[in-house]
């Protein structure tokens, strides 16, 4: 017997709950038809426009804070590879070794605790923070659900009452037929049943929106009261979250700096006990090939403006500072130099009727170089001015040159400008041009931050 009591109730609350939804689906229906009111609250569709954004960017800083671990973790990995790599090549009888696997292990460990201190200050409050939100969305959705219930309650109870005059009227005047049918004894018991009857339907409407506007105003009052407080409660939480991470990234990487630094110190007595076995960077060479050069020129050509190479930097890093060119097609006379005078041709130069060969005579304290210097037996074809090399270099193809510290060199022109690269100059040095003066086999190549350029 409880059973069947049990499986009755049951279904009992089954059948209320489906018409309960069927009644508020009718009522939206009307709402949307136009043929029924829905009350309205812009101050509250506002808050929960603000609790849907709040929701929005938590979830994505919760999510972003996530990534931002896994990257720890991902960094602590690699960086305990790394260290277990200078580990195995650190030979046992290398100094400072049990002082570099010391600092392996701290920095392991301080790897774990910065990753432990932002899950437990920023990741745990994060969810904490976020935890009240789906509660508080039920809620707003209950909400919306006895809104639909009070104005449901309140439209059938506003339909009854413009519905009591009418019933009034017909009891007042009852049909005709009843009244020939029915003694006049009945007549009267017969309309107080139809008055009671309609009183009883009102009540019960009465009550049924009492109930239903009870429910929702406290729901209501409720959620007025929290959504203002949880918009406005995001600006301390955003900002304790992210001076959290802020100040635990500070003192992580202050503590690794001084890891590092101890690092550092321990591999500098290793070089110093074994300084003749350092290892030194050279610079890039130059291009090898001019059939190379021209290839490459032409790729770069078909895809993006071509660059040249640059060329080394000297032994101590600081080069040599280049004074500007200044390019004057129509110099001034100077000195012997008469105007349209022709300069001589090098060999090469008459061996190439078909190229036309510039000479660009420079500008150097407001003195024109090249103009009459070019004329001159003493100096090459073409000769632009002098430098003077500030450190050795070393050639590394057969078209460089050799130079050493104070070595004077004659600069002039590349036969053909599209050979020449960024940061070197063609030149021949002046000792190999007083002896010799054959200029195809003195001149080369060479980097112009090695050199300084003198009067």
């Amino acid at each position: 017997m409880a059973e069947m009591g049990s499986k009755g109730v049951t279904a009992g609350k089954i059948a209320s709950n489906v018409q309960k939804k069927l009644t508020r689906a009718q009522e939206k229906v009307l709402q949307k038809l136009g043929k029924a009111d829905e009350t309205k609250d812009e101050q509250f569709e506002q808050c929960v426009q603000n609790f849907n954004k709040q929701l929005t960017e938590g979830t994505r800083l919760q999510k972003d804070l996530r990534t931002y671990l896994a990257s720890v973790k991902a960094m602590h990995e690699a960086s305990k590879k790394l260290n277990e790599c200078l580990q195995e090549v650190y030979e046992p009888d290398w100094p400072g070794r049990d002082e570099a696997n010391k600092i392996a292990e701290n920095n392991d460990l301080l790897w774990m605790d910065y990753h432990q201190k932002l899950v437990d200050q920023a990741l745990l409050t994060m969810d904490t923070y976020l935890g009240q939100f789906p509660d508080i969305k039920s809620r707003i959705a209950k909400r919306g659900r006895k809104l639909v219930d009070y104005d449901s309650a309140r439209h059938h109870y506003e339909s009854l009452q413009t519905a009591k005059k009418k019933d009034e009227a017909k009891i007042a005047k009852p049909v005709s037929l009843l009244e020939k049918a029915a003694p006049q004894w009945c007549q009267g018991k017969l309309q107080a049943h139809l008055v009671a009857q309609t009183n009883l339907l009102r009540n019960q409407a009465e009550e049924e929106l009492i109930k239903a506007q009870k429910v929702f105003e406290e729901m209501n009052v409720d959620l007025q009261e929290e959504l203002p407080s949880l918009w406005n409660s995001r600006v301390g939480f955003y900002v304790n979250t992210f001076q959290s991470i802020a100040g635990l990234e500070e003192n992580f990487h202050k503590e690794m700096s001084k890891l590092n630094q101890n690092l550092n110190d321990v591999l500098i007595g290793l070089e110093k006990q074994h300084g003749s076995n350092t290892f030194t960077v050279k610079a890039q060479p130059r291009k090898k090939s001019k059939l190379f050069s021209r290839l490459r020129r032409k790729k770069n050509s078909d895809n993006a403006p071509a660059k040249g190479n640059k060329s080394p930097s000297p032994p101590d890093g600081s080069p040599a500072a280049t004074p500007e060119i200044r390019v004057n097609h129509e110099p001034e006379p100077a000195g012997g130099a008469t105007p349209g005078a022709t300069l001589p041709k090098s060999p090469s130069q008459s061996s190439l009727p078909a190229v036309v060969v510039e000479t660009f005579p420079a500008t150097v304290n407001g003195t024109v170089e090249g103009g009459s210097g070019a004329g001159r037996l003493d100096l090459p074809p073409g000769f632009m001015f002098k430098v003077q090399a500030q450190h050795d270099y070393t050639a590394t193809d057969t078209d460089e040159l050799q130079l050493k510290a104070g070595d004077v060199v004659l600069v002039i022109p590349f036969q053909n400008p599209e050979e020449q690269d960024e940061g070197w100059l063609m030149g021949v040095k002046e000792s190999d041009w007083n002896q010799h003066k054959e200029l195809e086999k003195c001149r080369g190549v060479f980097p112009e931050n090695f050199t300084e350029r003198v009067p």
